[in-house]
């Protein structure tokens, strides 16, 4: 089992940006799916975005794209989300997730290893 720990949260106003990180230890990190939850209190941890072991295929929660952008550095072992043009709705705490395979799973239960989350907070 592996470890995932997220940083780069914070509280921002609307139409800002912030960059999330996750920095993974190399048993989680190859050869894996990774992805991007949030979740805000009283519902589920909802899909936002996701990428394969080699970046050739990338997911998206339809909401988020064209302004989310999720990317990987396996030399680094981190992966990473590039979030512009935030909105309220975006608001939440963001989980780092992994899983074995190539395949790129929306549903939360599919993934095997998750960080602790890091608090993003859109102001209007």
């Amino acid at each position: 089992q592996g470890q995932l720990v997220e940083s780069g949260g914070g509280l921002v106003q609307a139409g800002d940006s912030l960059r999330l990180s996750c920095v993974a230890s190399i048993r989680a990190f190859s050869p894996v799916t990774m992805a991007w939850f949030r979740q805000v209190p009283g519902k589920e941890r909802e899909f936002v975005a996701g990428i394969n072991w080699v970046g050739s295929r990338i997911n998206y929660k339809d909401s988020v794209k064209g302004r989310f952008t999720i990317s990987r550095d396996n030399a680094e072992n981190t992966l990473h989300l590039q979030m512009n043009r935030l909105k309220p709705e975006d608001t939440g705490v963001y989980y780092c997730a992994s899983v074995k395979g190539t395949q790129i799973f929306t549903r939360n239960i599919e993934y095997e290893d998750w960080g602790r989350g890091t608090q993003v907070t859109v102001s209007s």
